[in-house]
């Protein structure tokens, strides 16, 4: 089972515990990543969880997220999981950090984390594992941010925080 890095209120590691231990018995404060990917046109690439995701399955979300092992590097996580879950490799760069909480009725598993939002950029088609990832779109922020308004329900909670903090034109570098 992967392991999470646990951290105390100012980010630094305490510990560590399994994946799913950190997110039973109401979470416990751990590190996580949250990427978004862009395309020349400033469109964001979305995924849909797989149902079967043992926590949020079937929502809609940024382009991938992910927990860095105990000792990794958090940018050098998001590029490995991105690789997992879409099969594609971009350079990513930290855009900035945020806290969030929320509990999952479905699974009663809790989020408690830390997440680096990490942004890239990416022009390909992904090859998304059916074992992460339902369905992906590209999407203008403009139009998710209206979706997300008129049926929240479809989306994760983390996503709806970050889709306030993004803007309708975003800068698409060419890294």
């Amino acid at each position: 089972m992967p392991r999470v890095t646990l951290v105390d209120e100012t980010g630094r590691a305490i510990g560590a515990a399994e994946k799913l231990e950190a997110h039973q018995d109401g979470g416990r404060l751990h590190l996580a990543f949250s990427i978004l990917v862009f395309n020349a046109e400033g469109e964001l690439l979305l995924q849909r969880r797989a149902a079967h995701k043992y926590h949020f399955g079937g929502l809609w979300s940024n382009t991938c997220c992910g927990h860095p092992e105990p000792g990794e590097e958090v940018v050098t996580a998001g590029e490995r999981r991105l690789g997992e879950e879409l099969g594609f490799h971009v350079p990513l760069r930290p855009a900035y950090r945020f806290r969030y909480r929320a509990e999952d009725a479905r699974s009663g598993l809790t989020e408690d984390e830390l997440v680096e939002v990490l942004v890239g950029r990416y022009d390909g088609v992904p090859a998304a594992n059916p074992e992460e990832v339902d369905a992906w779109r590209w999407q203008s922020v403009a139009e998710v941010r209206r979706d997300a308004t008129h049926q929240p329900e479809a989306y994760t909670p983390w996503f709806r925080l970050m889709l306030a903090r993004i803007t309708d034109n975003p800068p698409v570098s060419r890294s």
